[in-house]
């Protein structure tokens, strides 16, 4: 009997976990590791913030950018991307590119084993994110 309680103590425990459905910050940063099979360069700091109104904005490490998006569960979809225009070097402005690139491409977020949150496009590797502190 005292077995019995043991597994439903235990069994109730994990209902609880499995009803706790993992979400997307808004309106908070997001600092970008990873663009694809690349890591940013050193002192590029890019970021994505999710705001609760359906539009997207942060740094692209040249230029400020925003583009509406649209989260239903674990489909995530950036829209048309705008941005400033800033002129930064060479290697800097290659990597903006190809970040707006990515996130126009994304199709599904997930959290990674290691909690770091992932932009997903149709084919290839995510955009790789940590939730900015402070």
């Amino acid at each position: 009997m005292k077995r019995l309680g043991v597994l439903a103590a235990l069994a109730g425990g994990l209902a609880g976990c499995a009803s706790d459905e993992v979400k997307l910050t808004q309106d908070h940063s997001y600092v970008v590791e990873w663009i694809g099979e690349r890591p940013l360069m050193d002192y590029a700091h890019l970021t994505v913030t999710l705001g609760a109104d359906g539009r997207a904005y942060g740094n692209g490490g040249c230029n400020h950018w925003f583009a509406p998006y649209t989260l239903e569960g674990d489909t995530l979809s950036f829209g048309k991307i705008g941005s400033t225009r800033k002129l930064c070097p060479e290697a800097l402005m290659e990597q903006e590119q190809r970040f707006f690139k990515a996130l126009e491409r994304v199709q599904r977020w997930d959290i990674s084993p290691i909690q770091q949150t992932r932009f997903w496009p149709a084919e290839g590797k995510p955009l790789r994110l940590w939730l900015e502190e402070g």
